[in-house]
């Protein structure tokens, strides 16, 4: 898509050379070509370069509209182009930016903005930021490199710092150059010093604060953090008298002279101002009482050296495989020698047992072994004391009940009348004077 449009605008161009040669440029062909030299020179045009002082904000925003150009219009012309643009920021060959620069953005439809306080630490290097733009509509991206260039402040640090906290603005709000002026300039008309910088901004959200609920217009609150060469004014000094500190632990608001001063504009939460006097020498040095649970002082740490010579770990390896190996084979020969080797037999154990419990043993094999040998084989004749031996009545013979081909697997446990052959109908006389017959079962 890219060579398309750029073979699309090299024939504009060509289109509009042919018209400046044969006369006046109409006006559709002049704007195509101012269009076509914009682009070419938004492509072409070198890295950006900033020189923030160290210990002042610094702020750079990130124009969608500088970054149009690097994008295809809109197939329809004359529309005007509004594609959702989002922002990637990161330090040149790391994933992400330096501890002392943030980087905002609400909506793909607002500008981005990189702020932030720059540290002495970096003075005099310089810090290249690569600032990617996607094209949320057309899936493509531009890249941009911003060279920041820390420079060292004559003034820096300012000895007097006070931090505020504005319940009524967002970060991005505060960090427009007209507000931040604002904001200054009542500060400034409140603590009249000679030299006054903003040193740094941060989100509520960054300190812990919590996002607020979308109704009412609320806002999640800055902290603005202000230097000064001159001491505190009384009205800023009038939040630590012991009568506003007491409404302060409250939860009620304090009584400021000067706050109508910043009423009209900004919402000072006065019970979480700051004020940092750097002029005071605070010795933050507190002597350790060393006792149970403290190690000694073992100095600073002092990491080995890089010419160290590499070690053999071959004879470590083998003495870590060897000694337990050689003791695991030790306790397996002593196991095998108990298990195998000292075995008394059966034939020690009979003649060191009576005699009369050997029989005793023998007999409960024996008949194991019967009953274990009757449960294999169910077809054989039942034993003859089970059978019956004569009639009860006539005292004739009676020969078993089933032969040896007969089946017993499906003979029930109690025979009724209706399968036994052999019965025997006894009349008794009943208390009717009729004769019930009884039947008498031969077993």
């Amino acid at each position: 898509m890219r060579r398309r449009w750029c073979r699309q605008q090299q024939a504009e161009e060509r289109g509009a050379m042919r018209c400046c040669a044969a006369g006046p440029w109409p006006h559709s062909a002049l704007t195509t070509l101012l269009l076509t030299v914009y682009t070419i020179l938004s492509k072409v045009h070198s890295d950006r370069n900033v020189y923030p002082s160290a210990g002042v904000l610094f702020v750079h925003v990130l124009e969608r509209e500088y970054f149009k150009g690097e994008f295809p219009p809109y197939p329809k012309p004359g529309e005007i182009s509004n594609d959702p643009i989002t922002f990637n920021t990161n330090l040149m060959g790391y994933p992400d930016r330096p501890g002392w620069l943030r980087y905002i953005q609400r909506t793909p439809y607002s500008d981005g903005v990189l702020y932030g306080s720059p540290t002495v630490e970096n003075v005099g290097k310089p810090t290249i930021i690569e600032i990617t733009a996607y094209n949320r509509r057309t899936f493509e991206t531009a890249r941009h490199n911003l060279i920041i260039n820390i420079m060292s402040a004559e003034d820096f640090p300012l000895p007097y710092q006070a931090e505020f906290f504005i319940r009524n603005m967002n970060v991005e709000e505060m960090l427009a150059s007209e507000v931040l002026g604002d904001f200054l300039g009542a500060v400034k008309n409140v603590w009249q010093p000679e030299r006054l910088n903003a040193i740094n901004i941060t989100s509520a959200l960054d300190r812990g604060g919590r996002v607020p609920l979308p109704i009412n217009d609320m806002k999640e609150g800055v902290y603005v953090m202000v230097g000064a060469d001159v001491p505190f004014s009384s009205c800023l000094r009038e939040v630590e008298n012991p009568q506003n500190q007491l409404r302060c632990s409250q939860e009620m608001e304090p009584v400021i002279t000067c706050d109508k001063k910043f009423r009209t504009q900004f919402h000072i939460d006065w019970c979480k101002i700051s004020l940092v006097d750097n002029t005071k020498q605070v010795s933050t040095f507190q002597e350790v009482i060393r006792g149970e649970g403290i190690l000694p002082d073992g100095g600073e740490y002092k990491p080995p050296s890089d010419t160290l010579k590499s070690r053999d770990y071959y004879s470590d390896f083998l003495i870590t495989l060897a000694v337990p190996s050689a003791i695991a084979l030790v306790l397996f020969l002593i196991l095998a020698y108990i298990m195998c080797c000292r075995r008394e037999g059966v034939e020690k154990r009979n003649m060191q047992t009576p005699d009369i419990q050997l029989v005793h043993h023998s007999a409960i094999q024996k008949s194991t072994k019967e009953l274990r040998d009757m449960s294999k084989n169910r077809e054989i004749a039942w034993p003859l004391s089970t059978l019956p031996v004569f009639h009860p009545v006539t005292g004739e013979i009676v020969p078993p009940l089933h032969t040896d081909s007969y089946d017993n697997t499906s003979m029930p446990l109690m025979q009724t009348q209706q399968n036994l052959p052999h019965q025997t109908q006894i009349p008794q006389q009943q208390s009717a004077g009729q004769y019930l017959e009884n039947t008498v079962i031969i077993k």
